[in-house]
C-alpha cells in the first residue's frame, strides 16, 4: 500500500554540520522541517574527524615540543602513554559514539528527526525509514562524505582501515602505511609518529598535500620524527608489497545515489552533487557541504547553509559560493591558504 505522504515545509537528508545549521535556521523562521540522518546526528566532524583528530594532534605537538627542551631550556624526558587521548576521545569528543545529545539538541529547536536512509522518489518527494514526505518548500542534501579507497591490487582482500577506525583506536599501531599523503592521511601520521608508529605515507601525486603550494608539503616532509627521523614520504610511489593501508588521505562527496544505497542523484557516475552558483541542484533542492565537491571544510558547510536558507525562503542571495576559501591543515608546522 502507498505511504500517505507528511506534509512538510522542508526535508535535509543528512544531519552534520551543514544539515543541522540548515535544518535549525529553517525551523527558526517557522517552518515545519524534518531532519534525517542514517548514521551519528552531528556527522563526520564530532566523531571521526575535525575534534577527535584534533585532540591526537595536540596530545603529539605537547610531546614534540616537550622533546625540544634538551639543549634549549634544560633538560626533559618524555614517555609516551596514548591512553590519555583515546579517553578524552570516548568521555569528551564522542560520549562513546553516541549522538543523543546532538539528537536532543536540534529537536529541542523543533526539527522533527527520522533515522534512517532518504531517497528523492520524485519532484518535492522524499521517503525515508518507511515514511513519505511531501516538500512544500526545500530539500537540502548534506550527505557529507566517504573516504576514497584507492585502486590498489590485493586492497580488498588486506585488512585496511580509514579515518574511523584511526580515531577509536585505544593504542597507537607498532607501524602504520598511510595511502594518501592529503590532509587527513598527513595529520593522522604526524600524530601516530609522535607517539612512537613507524609511518610510511605513500602519495600518488609528487608532493605531501598536493593541494596546498609546493613549500608547503617540503616544508612538512622535512619534519622530524621523535627519534630525530623524518617522516617517511614516497610522492608519486607505489605501494609494492605492503600489507596494510589505513587511513587514505583523499576524500569522495557521498552524495545520494553513490555513497549512501537507497538515495538517488540524477547523475550516478559524478564525483559530486552539480551545484549553480546559490548551491541549488534542481527546482526546489539544495546542496550543502562536502557531496557538492566544494571547500571540503565544516565552515564552508555552514555557509552554504545559510546560503541555501536564504535562497529557498526568499529568493537569490547574493553570497558567493565559488572559488577559493581559507582553510587549515592542522600537521606541523601549520599552513593557512586565505583563499
Amino acid at each position: 500500500m502507498a505511504h500517505v505522504p507528511h506534509e512538510v515545509d522542508a526535508v535535509v537528508i543528512g544531519m552534520g554540520v551543514g544539515g543541522e545549521h540548515a535544518a535549525e535556521r529553517l525551523a527558526e523562521e517557522g517552518l515545519d522541517v524534518v531532519g534525517v540522518e542514517a548514521e551519528l546526528a552531528g556527522g563526520e566532524c564530532p566523531y571521526w574527524a575535525c575534534i577527535p583528530s584534533k585532540m591526537m594532534i595536540r596530545a603529539g605537538n605537547l610531546l614534540a615540543e616537550a622533546r625540544r627542551v634538551p639543549g634549549m631550556a634544560g633538560d626533559s624526558q618524555v614517555a609516551a602513554s596514548f591512553a590519555p587521548v583515546a579517553d578524552r576521545i570516548r568521555e569528551e569528543a564522542t560520549d562513546g559514539w553516541n549522538d543523543q545529545v546532538a539528537v536532543d539538541r536540534f529537536t529541542g529547536k523543533g526539527v522533527h528527526f527520522v533515522r534512517g536512509r532518504a531517497r528523492l522518489a520524485g519532484p518535492g518527494r522524499v521517503e525515508a525509514d518507511g515514511q513519505a514526505f511531501s516538500v512544500r518548500r526545500a530539500v537540502v542534501l548534506a550527505t557529507g562524505n566517504r573516504p576514497q579507497i584507492p585502486p590498489v591490487p590485493g586492497l580488498e582482500a588486506t585488512p585496511y582501515e580509514t579515518n574511523r577506525q584511526a580515531v577509536s583506536v585505544k593504542e597507537p599501531p607498532a607501524s602504520l602505511l598511510v595511502l594518501g599523503g592529503g590532509a587527513i592521511g598527513v595529520e593522522l601520521a604526524q600524530a601516530f609518529s609522535r607517539f612512537g608508529t613507524a609511518v610510511t605515507i605513500v602519495e600518488a601525486m609528487e608532493r605531501l598535500l598536493p593541494g596546498e603550494d609546493p613549500a608547503v608539503g617540503a616544508l612538512l616532509a622535512g619534519v622530524r620524527g621523535p627519534r630525530g627521523r623524518r617522516l617517511p614520504a614516497h610522492p608519486g610511489g607505489r605501494t609494492g608489497d605492503h600489507r596494510a593501508a589505513p587511513a587514505g588521505g583523499h576524500r569522495t562527496p557521498a552524495a545520494p545515489g553513490r555513497a549512501r544505497p537507497g538515495e538517488r542523484r540524477a547523475r550516478p557516475q559524478a564525483r559530486a552533487l552539480a551545484v549553480d552558483g546559490q548551491i541549488r541542484a534542481a527546482d526546489g533542492v539544495w546542496g550543502v557541504g562536502d557531496v557538492t565537491g566544494q571547500g571540503l571544510f565544516t565552515h564552508v558547510a555552514m555557509y552554504q547553509a545559510e546560503i541555501a536558507v536564504r535562497a529557498s525562503s526568499a529568493g537569490p542571495d547574493r553570497t558567493r559560493t565559488t572559488g577559493r576559501c581559507p582553510g587549515s591543515p592542522s600537521p606541523t608546522p601549520k599552513s593557512a591558504p586565505s583563499g
